[in-house]
């Protein structure tokens, strides 16, 4: 049972942070395109840079308060 609960406690972890990566590389992406159709500029590039620095960010803060929680419960023990 135990590792049961392991494995779906990793998936949901891998899947938050899919999500954490993939949202502002999408929504910054989106952002550009509506952009260019209406100024007839080119923005898409420098946006789905931003939107993954965006996204690399968010992993990094997540994978840190993971990394920083397994910690403090391994020190208890």
């Amino acid at each position: 049972m135990k590792y049961k609960k392991s494995v779906y406690k990793s998936l949901a972890m891998i899947t938050q942070i899919s999500i954490h990566m993939l949202v502002p590389i999408f929504l910054c992406s989106f952002l550009g395109i509506l952009i260019d159709r209406k100024f007839g500029t080119y923005f898409v590039i420098p946006l789905f840079i931003l939107g993954a620095m965006a996204g690399f960010r968010n992993v990094y803060v997540s994978a840190k308060a993971i990394y920083d929680n397994k910690e403090e419960s391994g020190h208890d023990r």
